[in-house]
Order: structure tokens, then sequence, then C-alpha cells
């Protein structure tokens, strides 16, 4: 009888669902993105599902990814933020949120989250603040940042239109608040032009010393 020759068993238990997060910071407000479709491949399995989640009046996590590790995550640092408002008596800052989703994602790092996460608010003195994490929890403040799937066709645009990349004559103007909201639906127009998990409405949060403000548009859902 022939002997059977060697065989591979693979095991995977990571699912790639999609989608794209955006973040950008301005002097008193914030504004935080992502499109609605969760996909797997080629396949749409839900055209509805947001990534953004409030933490806090003034704090929301972007959350893109594996949705099983997605929803994994923002339970752990959502009853953190609870947690620690129960022992302190007042909510978290977006500072301190942001250290404990560092740890959350370091705690994790032999078998990380599948996740691409951008956390955006206010800090203490009522600037906007964006937070860029890689996936074992390093980070940073940032004025601006897009992760996810379609992050390599979002940042060159967002590097160009609020960081003036490659514009040495162009003389800068401040970022207010209606061109934020303007620019982050017109880079994810072009990205569900282009991506195929990114699409069908992109959902928009303005961050002010008021709360936060919710608005969402249609994209293309083919």
């Amino acid at each position: 009888m022939e002997a059977s020759g060697a065989m591979e068993r693979n095991f995977n238990p990571y699912t790639d669902n999609g989608g794209t997060v955006l973040g950008v910071a301005g002097e008193d407000f914030a504004v935080i993105a992502s499109d609605t479709r969760l996909s797997e491949y080629y396949s749409i399995h839900a055209r509805d599902v947001s990534k953004l989640f409030r933490l806090t009046p003034h704090t929301v996590l972007g959350c893109a990814g594996f949705y099983g590790d997605v929803l994994t995550l923002t339970k752990e640092i959502n009853m953190s933020t609870q947690i620690y408002e129960y022992e302190h008596g007042r909510t978290i800052s977006c500072p301190a949120t942001a250290e404990i989703l560092s740890k959350k994602l370091y705690y994790r790092r032999f078998f990380p989250f599948y996740t691409y996460n951008v956390l955006v608010g206010l800090d203490a003195e009522g600037k906007g603040a964006v937070y860029g994490y890689d996936p074992i929890g390093s980070f940073e403040r940032e004025t601006f940042r897009a992760s996810g799937s379609a992050a390599s066709l979002l940042q060159p645009l967002l590097d160009n239109q609020i960081g003036y990349n490659n514009q040495p004559n162009v003389t800068r103007q401040p970022l207010t608040q209606e061109k934020a909201v303007a620019l982050v639906r017109e880079v994810f127009a072009c990205a569900a032009e282009r991506d195929i998990q990114t699409g069908d409405g992109v959902i928009i949060n303005v961050i002010t010393k008021d709360g936060i403000q919710e608005s969402f548009y249609p994209l293309r859902s083919d």
C-alpha cells in the first residue's frame, strides 16, 4: 500500500470584516467617522453596522477589522470606563481612556485583537485629540488618522488637505468644523469608489464641549 504524503492543517481564528475609521482634531472640536459596511471577502453581511462606540460624552472609539474582536474589545474598554467612573466619581478623560486602551491591546500582544483603532475626543483643555494605535497598543496623539481597509487611500488625502504636505506655497488656514465634516464626507466617497470593503454609508460624530452630534450620509452600495 502506498504511503500517503504529509498533510498540513491550518487554523486561522481571525477573519477580516473590513471597514474604515477616521479621526480629525480641531481647536475646540473633534470629528470621527466610519463606514457602515460589514463584509467578508466578496460577501456583504450587513450594510448598516456602525464602527463608532461612544465611551463617554466626549470620547468615541472607532474600531474596525474582525468584528468579533471589535465587540470584545469595545465591551472591555466600556466596562473599564464605567469602573473608573464608579471608583473615582467622575467621567474618565479622553487621554486616560487612550492609556487604558493601550494597556488592553498590549495585554493581548501574544494573541492580538485583529482591530484597527482610532480614539477621538476632547482633552482637559477642550482641544480635539486623536489617538492612533498599532495592533499591540503603541499609540500617539495626532491631528488626524485613518485606519482600516481604506487607510492607504484616505491617509494621503488627509496629509495633503489637513497637513498641507507637498503644498509649499499655500497659506495654512485654520481647520473649521464645517471644513472637517465636508472633507470627511469627500474622502469616504472617494474610498467607496476604490475599496470594496468600504461603502453603503458614513456615520460622522462631531464632538464638542456641548456633546456629540451624529449625522449619516449615504455612500455607493455596490
